[in-house]
């Protein structure tokens, strides 16, 4: 990669005391909506209700956050599985779009609807800047695979620090963004450029979209690397068929990156789906130092060590790269995808299958997929283009599976450790049911310390008797409890019994049709 002779600052700008914020800690630079779920106690008594109603859409919707609209996940478990919730963006459905964390059992801690009809999210994940954790995703809409949006990097309350795109009008892409050690992000833009596309077949006055890596500063957003793919890379290394015939003058994607990371030796490892190569990247030069498959690779594969139309490629921390190889693209056919580990010996520029990670089923990922290492070289699955997600033990064994509703799908999936706290207060609503029964539900959306939800009220809006307590049973919990009472305040308590966040008082509602 080169240095950017293009000094511009983004136009959106962040100094290094606003990202750090006193004292190191990160301070929100933003508002998002936040208002959850935490985990179990062993505590009282009150009788949970129903779980909400799904609806035909597969999408499910709670008394106290109407305006979300949650896909169901669907959750297995088979064997021993790794701490940490699952990150997930679900990209379909009537408003069901967004970042999306779900617990093991597929209960939601967290999910933010995205605004715009045509909009998605993309690659919800937990990263770290400036040494605190950080949740970044991608936002905006994709056109034959190609992303216009910018990236969102959100602290532990759900609150943004900071937006990132490429600098003037060029379209930050969705497929891959990276934060580093040195206080940089790492992402790509497809670039459009005119192209003789006469070697490939196509026409001599073309044009095509151009991988090109940006590496930006988060606090300042000034571009300090790129890296074009059309000066290191041929046309005639790309699987991918030129635009032909009335799609003569459609841009030629050759490349199609997408995955970038740094490796060990602080150089990059990429991915480019059609030419079906990871290419090892000099940071600095730009050079390509090797080419791993694909038509000039520079390795020998043993014959079950080959991939094609890939993603996600990773080295491991024992020093193997995790690859998602889809085996097809958007016309091939193929029996299934598959997780694949590889070791790669680089002086002897040798490459053979460590473990091979199938799929809960035949699934056939034509598009998308990611394979993340987890602790004690497990490894986490997403299947992309097919709504299902999966772990494995060392071996290569499935302990774990699950998946959105069919119709969705997630670019990427994950297991992280992470702690949520929201700003705002539990959201709360009240009913009266039978006799002086009242029905309570409770949520805050992406708390993941609440360890008992405990129930105050009284005939005023002052009262605070203790009515009634409940571990949480999901995104929403509903607690009975006996009046008479008209007015209700719920406390969130951690596994200590401190009070996280307490409630605004609401009145009781009367029961339907009273």
């Amino acid at each position: 990669m080169v240095a950017d002779p293009d000094d511009t600052p983004s136009t959106r700008r962040f100094s290094r005391r606003r990202l750090l914020g006193v004292g190191g800690g990160l301070v929100a630079a933003g508002a998002s909506g936040a208002a959850g779920f935490g985990f179990g106690r062993g505590a009282a008594v009150p009788t949970a209700e129903p779980a909400p109603e799904v609806g035909p859409d597969h999408l499910r919707s709670y008394a106290t956050r109407p305006d979300l609209r949650i896909p169901v996940v669907e959750t297995t478990v088979d064997g021993p599985v790794t701490d940490g919730l699952i990150f997930l963006t679900p990209a379909a459905g009537a408003g069901g779009r967004g970042p999306l964390i779900v617990d093991g059992d597929g209960e939601p801690v967290w999910f933010r609807q995205v605004a715009g009809p045509a909009d998605v999210a993309v690659d919800l994940r937990v990263q770290r800047l400036a040494g605190e954790p950080v949740l970044t995703w991608w936002e905006g809409s994709i056109v034959s695979g190609v992303g216009g949006g910018e990236f969102v990097i959100a602290d532990s309350t759900y609150q943004e620090i900071t937006r990132i795109r490429a600098d003037g009008d060029l379209p930050t892409d969705q497929h891959d963004f990276i934060l580093t050690e040195d206080g940089t992000a790492l992402f790509f833009v497809y670039e459009l450029v005119a192209a003789d596309l006469s070697t490939v077949g196509g026409i001599a006055d073309g044009a095509l979209y151009d991988g090109v890596i940006h590496e930006v500063e988060v606090g300042t957003g000034r571009t300090v690397r790129r890296w074009q793919a059309r000066d290191h890379v041929p046309l005639t290394e790309s699987y991918a068929d030129p635009p032909a015939d009335d799609q003569a003058r459609t841009p030629y994607d050759f490349f199609h990156p997408n995955s970038v990371d740094v490796d060990h030796d602080g150089h990059l490892l990429v991915s480019a789906r059609h030419t079906w190569t990871i290419y090892k990247i000099d940071r600095d030069s730009g050079a390509v130092l090797w080419r791993l498959g694909g038509k000039r690779s520079d390795f020998d594969l043993d014959e079950d060590a080959g991939f094609s139309w890939q993603h996600d490629a990773r080295r491991r921390s024992d020093g193997t790269i995790g690859i998602f190889d889809n085996r097809a693209g958007i016309s091939d056919e193929a029996e299934q995808s598959r997780g694949l580990v590889l070791a790669v010996d680089e002086t002897g520029r040798t490459a053979s299958v460590v473990r091979e990670l199938p799929p809960p089923g035949n699934l056939l990922a034509r598009t998308q997929g990611g394979v993340q290492e987890l602790p004690g070289n497990r490894s986490f699955v997403g299947w992309g283009a097919e709504p299902h997600f999966s772990e494995y033990a060392e071996d290569g064994t499935m302990v774990f599976a699950g998946h959105l509703p069919e119709d969705n799908g997630s670019y990427r999936a994950y297991r992280f450790d992470w702690t949520g706290r929201p700003t705002g207060r539990p959201a709360v609503v009240a009913e009266a049911s039978s006799g002086e029964a009242v029905t309570v539900r409770v949520s805050w959306n992406g708390a993941t310390e609440v360890a008992s939800w405990q129930v105050r009220g009284g005939a005023q809006p002052s009262g605070s008797t203790v009515l009634g307590e409940a571990d949480p049973t999901g995104f929403e919990t509903a607690v009975t409890v006996h009046g008479p009472v008209a007015y209700v305040v719920v406390d969130a308590l951690d596994a200590d019994r401190r009070t996280l966040a307490s409630s605004v008082t609401v009145p009781v509602r009367p029961a339907e049709g009273t």
